[in-house]
């Protein structure tokens, strides 16, 4: 039996996937992004999903758009926050004070108004509880290189991940955190076109990632996958730098 989810940007690449996959397993899916035509689409092929188009990095919007995800769906059981941005990239000193703040803006402050809204109806919904997946990335471990901004938005979300654990304890909200590697996405393509690598780095198929999330949403509340990394096996991820 599927539970409620939304999943932030869900418009494309690894968000997409994951609400393609949860709509398959029978869950209801709130698609939360900015763009309504995309969003439109992939809601076409189930009444179990839900349009909701918000900017992360906007409170106003964001709580507006779980209301209307509570008003139909009644109660929260997981959210997955995923939408993210990779900036122009450029050692730290070529790196323009705009691409840092809106990447700040996106991959981590647009990630704590998703979490405090996601963690608020989960709180005082009846039964009591629920689970907030948060979309770390492999440089939330090891820097990719010229990637300052994103790097330590990444970081960031891990003591994100731990605290939201920590005070979730007590309301049986569980978080996890998702380390992902190389998924064949649009963003993944643009960083390798920004290379221009004579070799492609090796990539892994999104429906994996897909999958993993889904491994962590369906356990019980009791049982937590605190962090899990999901990689291609040969990309230079062990030993990077």
């Amino acid at each position: 039996m599927g539970g409620n989810i939304i999943i932030t940007g869900a418009s494309s690449g690894i968000g997409q996937a994951t609400a393609e996959r949860f709509l398959a397993e029978g869950w209801n899916v709130g698609l939360l992004a900015r763009r309504e035509d995309r969003l439109r689409d992939l809601a076409a092929s189930s009444d179990r999903a839900q349009v909701l188009v918000a900017d992360v990095t906007n409170e106003a919007e964001v709580a507006a758009a779980f209301v209307r995800f509570q008003k139909r769906f009644a109660r929260l059981d997981v959210l997955f926050n995923n939408a993210g941005v990779f900036t122009q990239g450029g050692v730290i000193d070529e790196v323009g004070l705009d691409d840092w703040r809106k990447s700040v803006d996106v991959n981590l402050t647009g990630a704590f108004i998703c979490a405090q809204a996601a963690f608020g109806m989960m709180r005082r919904q009846t039964p009591q509880g629920g689970r907030i997946i948060n979309n770390g990335s492999i440089s939330a471990q090891s820097p990719r290189a010229n990637s300052a901004p994103y790097t330590a938005t990444k970081h960031a979300i891990s003591g994100l991940t731990k605290s939201i654990s920590l005070d979730g304890r007590a309301f049986d909200i569980a978080a996890g955190q998702i380390d992902i590697g190389n998924a064949a996405t649009e963003m993944v393509s643009a960083l390798a076109e920004r290379a221009k690598a004579g070799d492609a780095e090796p990539v892994m198929d999104v429906v994996h990632v897909a999958q993993a999330v889904f491994q962590m949403a369906k356990l019980p509340l009791d049982t937590n996958i605190l962090s899990m990394t999901i990689m291609a096996t040969k990309m230079a991820f062990v030993g990077r730098g």
